[in-house]
Parts: structure tokens; C-alpha cells; sequence
């Protein structure tokens, strides 16, 4: 498995050849800008995080919904990114970004194989957080997506992206979160 991050170029090259969606695609990329602008505001603010890594792991964050639209594309995503040679970070960006982390626990009931599936680095947590404010390919505010998750996902699951939310704005601010 190579550690070299893919190009840009590369990446949307990936999410074509596994066959995604033109919508996923261009969710793909208003993650990817998103996050992107949220790892810069990080580095302004002197934390210490890969640019690239982010913008890649965030472009690619969404290849399993190439195979399944359910909360699977998760672990589908990390053996089509292990297939393709992808580096462990980028795997793990993958593996961890699905709403605010699935726990031990929650992983074994959906018979996802023993793994962390909780963001751990900033980079993981960077771009899980993006996703949560991209719908589609607009960027919505928290709320919303707390609202739609509360309809369909249990408290405790609703908790860990609140707690990322509350994370990521202490780390941020406002500033670059919609309204």
C-alpha cells in the first residue's frame, strides 16, 4: 500500500472508475471545498493539520456509495480505497466519517469487522464534520442534519454529532459554519 496521497485529478479519477453517481461525485467536491476551508481556518489558528490529506480523504470519503447507498458504504468505501492501493490515513478518513463515529458496539451489530469507526485526528474529524453540513451538494446548517439523524438514528448516535459539532466550533469558531 503506497502512503503517497493522490492528486486531485486522481481522486475524481477513483470516484469515476468505482462508478459513482454524478451526485456523489459533486457532493464529493462541496465536502472536499468545505473541509478544506475548515483544515485552513485550523492551520491559521496554529493547529497542526494536513491540507491534503483532508481535501483527498474528503473527495474520496463517499466511494462506497458507488456499491450501496446505506450506512455500509462505509466499510465497502474502505475495501474499494484498499483495493485501489489508497494510504492508510485516506482509509481511515473512509472508514471513520459516517455521522459523528459508530461505536464498537454499534459496528459489531451491523457486522462491520473490529475496527475503530470514530474519527480520531483532526483530519478525520475535519472531514466527517464537512459532511454533516453537505446535503446533497448544498451546505446546510448542523441543525438541519441533527433534525433529519433525529428522525432515523438513535440518541446516543445524535449526541456524537453534536459533540463534533461543539468540538469543531470551539475549534473554529463560527466563521466558516453556515448560519
Amino acid at each position: 500500500m503506497s502512503e503517497k496521497l493522490p492528486s486531485r485529478e486522481q481522486a475524481l479519477e477513483f470516484l469515476c472508475q468505482s462508478k459513482c453517481s454524478r451526485h456523489v461525485m459533486r457532493h464529493c467536491q462541496v465536502v472536499a471545498r468545505l473541509a478544506t476551508e475548515i483544515a485552513e481556518t485550523c492551520k491559521e489558528k496554529g493547529l497542526d493539520v494536513d491540507l491534503e490529506l483532508v481535501e483527498i480523504g474528503a473527495l474520496l470519503h463517499d466511494i462506497g456509495r458507488s456499491r450501496t447507498h446505506t450506512v455500509h458504504h462505509a466499510v465497502v468505501g474502505v475495501e474499494i480505497a484498499k483495493a485501489l492501493g489508497l494510504p492508510e490515513p485516506v482509509i481511515s478518513i473512509i472508514k471513520r466519517h459516517v455521522g459523528g463515529g459508530i461505536t464498537a458496539k454499534e459496528a459489531k451489530k451491523l457486522g462491520w469487522p473490529k475496527d475503530v469507526y470514530v474519527p480520531q485526528t483532526l483530519e478525520e474529524k475535519i472531514v466527517s464534520y464537512a459532511d454533516k453540513l453537505v446535503e446533497g451538494s448544498r451546505q446546510v446548517p448542523i441543525e438541519r442534519t441533527i433534525e433529519k439523524f433525529s428522525e432515523e438514528l438513535a440518541p446516543s448516535a445524535i449526541m456524537r454529532v453534536q459533540r463534533l459539532h461543539d468540538e469543531m466550533q470551539a475549534l473554529i469558531g463560527d466563521n466558516k459554519c453556515p448560519p
